[in-house]
C-alpha cells in the first residue's frame, strides 16, 4: 500500500509510503490522496488532516516512468483531482516533512495551512531542469511569498533550499529535529479537537478566499503549458538524460 490512510483522535493521516522508490508519486497514488482528502472533508469526526512521508523522505515528486506512460490529460486526471481536493479542503491541513521534498513535494506545501520541516529537509522545484514549468500554482504563490528575485532562484534555476530557508520565506512554520517532526505536527493537528469546528472552517475560508480563484486559474494555466512542454523536445531530452543517469544537453535548443 503506497498511500496509507487512517484516522486517530480526530486527525486523518495521509502517509506517502513508497520508500523503495523515494516516495515517488504515481497517478494511482494521486487518486488515493484525492479520495482521502475528500473523505476527510466529509467526515464530521475529522477535525484536521496530516500529510506526511517516511523517515528521511517526504517525496521525490512524480514517478517519471508512470508520468510518461500516462501523462495527465484534462481536469479529471488524478494529479489535478489531488490538487483541487487539497485547495478545496475545508479542514485544516498540516504537513510534516523530513528529508527530500522535490517538485510537487514542495508545491503541495503551499496549500497546507501549517507546515513543519525537519532540520534535514531539502526542498526543490526543479521543473525547468526537466524542460517543464512550475505547477500547483507555484508560479503565483512562490513570488508572492518571497519576491521575484528569490522565486527566480527556486523556479528558474531550481536551486534547492533547506528547512530553515523554507521557514524564512514563509513556506514552513518551524524547523525541528527529524525524529520530532511528525509527532509535533500530529500534536498541532490534534489541537483542532478543542477548537470550534465551524469557526475554524469559516476562518480558513476567510484566509484563503481572496486568492482562491487566482490559485485555481494558475493551476489551469500552468497545466496547459505543462502538458505542452511534456511533449517538447527539451523535456524528451531531460527525461532521457534522467533515465540514462546523465546531465541533459540543452545546447541544441534555442
Amino acid at each position: 500500500m503506497t498511500i496509507k490512510t487512517y484516522t486517530v483522535n480526530g486527525v486523518a493521516t495521509i502517509e506517502i509510503a513508497r520508500p523503495e522508490k523515494k516516495n515517488a508519486i504515481t497517478q494511482a497514488m494521486y487518486q488515493a490522496m484525492a479520495d482521502a482528502l475528500r473523505a476527510a472533508d466529509q467526515d464530521a469526526t475529522v477535525r484536521a488532516v496530516l500529510i506526511t512521508g517516511q523517515p528521511g523522505i517526504f517525496t521525490s515528486g512524480n514517478d517519471l516512468e508512470d508520468f510518461m506512460a500516462a501523462p495527465p490529460r484534462g481536469a479529471e486526471a488524478p494529479v489535478f483531482q489531488f490538487m483541487h481536493a487539497l485547495v478545496n479542503s475545508t479542514k485544516p491541513v498540516v504537513a510534516a516533512v523530513t528529508g527530500a521534498a522535490i517538485g510537487i513535494g514542495t508545491t503541495l506545501l503551499l496549500h497546507c495551512d501549517l507546515v513543519f520541516v525537519a532540520d534535514d529537509a531539502r526542498l526543490a522545484m526543479p521543473f525547468v531542469g526537466l524542460g517543464l514549468v512550475p505547477e500547483f500554482a507555484s508560479s503565483l504563490v512562490v513570488p508572492q511569498l518571497m519576491g521575484n528575485r528569490r522565486a527566480a532562484e527556486k523556479l528558474l534555476l531550481g536551486d534547492p533550499f533547506t528547512g530553515e530557508q523554507a521557514v524564512e520565506c514563509g513556506i514552513a512554520n518551524r524547523v525541528l529535529p527529524g525524529s520530532e517532526v511528525v509527532n509535533h505536527a500530529r500534536r498541532v493537528a490534534e489541537r483542532f479537537n478543542n477548537l470550534a469546528p465551524g469557526a475554524v472552517r469559516d476562518s480558513k475560508r476567510l484566509i484563503r478566499e481572496p486568492q482562491q480563484e487566482a490559485v485555481k486559474a494558475a493551476i489551469a494555466r500552468e497545466a496547459e503549458i505543462f502538458g505542452a512542454r511534456l511533449r517538447s523536445p527539451e523535456a524528451m531530452e531531460a527525461f532521457q538524460a534522467f533515465f540514462q543517469k546523465r546531465a541533459p544537453d540543452f545546447s541544441k535548443f534555442q
